[in-house]
């Protein structure tokens, strides 16, 4: 991981404070509109019996919403223990906790400890990371069936926005740094890994794409 972005500047961002936030925005109105885009376009994919894997799934709302449509089991990895407590709870509430296995690891570095699954998710996660080549290329290799991502599209004022983000974070030396990695080389480096794109859907700020394996 580089220099500016530590493991103090991700609980800073991804905090337990924020954490409880989300879930309560999450019991009142449920997915916010890219969870959902994901959760329905795996939902009409199929998701009966499949195994997901979530990278930075955050409080594992995504995760909830594919258990009840039918997927048998998900794991949730994450870089920071912060959102671990009120993960939990919100899985006791669904009656899910014995359906999610949730770990604190960087996935990109120690891939290798985690099982594939059926469907690999990384939902507004690559843009927090900087060495994207890797992340996404061990999602891949994860992926049985299917890789949806979401990350930020490329274009002129999210350049100056996300620029002008980055120069108060290290102003504040906050020791975090959001990255608009190129979404082409995001989907060049999945298909290196043997996945074909099979959805490429623009939001305002967030694109998500899919890609499946190979047969």
């Amino acid at each position: 991981m580089s220099d500016c972005c530590s493991p103090k500047g991700y609980r800073w961002v991804f905090s337990e404070k924020s954490a409880r936030a989300e879930a309560k925005r999450y019991r009142r109105k449920g997915l916010d509109s890219t969870s959902r885009r994901i959760v329905d376009f795996l939902k009409l994919q199929g998701v009966e019996g499949r195994t997901v894997l979530e990278v930075g799934g955050g409080i594992g709302a995504i995760q909830i919403e594919l258990l009840k449509a039918g997927a048998s089991r998900a794991v949730s990895v994450e870089l920071t223990p912060t959102y671990e407590e009120v993960a939990a709870n919100l899985l006791n509430e669904a009656g899910l906790a014995d359906r999610v296995e949730r770990t604190v690891m960087d996935f990109a570095q120690v891939a290798g400890q985690v099982e594939s699954a059926d469907i690999v998710i990384l939902n507004r996660v690559i843009c927090c990371y900087p060495d994207m080549p890797r992340l996404a290329g061990a999602a891949a290799d994860h992926a049985r069936q299917l890789l949806v991502m979401s990350f930020p599209r490329r274009t002129w004022w999210l350049c100056i926005g996300l620029g002008m983000g980055n120069v108060l974070l290290t102003l504040l030396r906050r020791e975090f740094h959001i990255f608009l990695h190129p979404p082409k080389k995001i989907v060049a480096t999945s298909r290196q890994h043997g996945l074909e794109p099979v959805l490429d859907q623009e939001g305002l700020i967030w694109e998500v794409a899919a890609l499946r394996r190979v047969a």
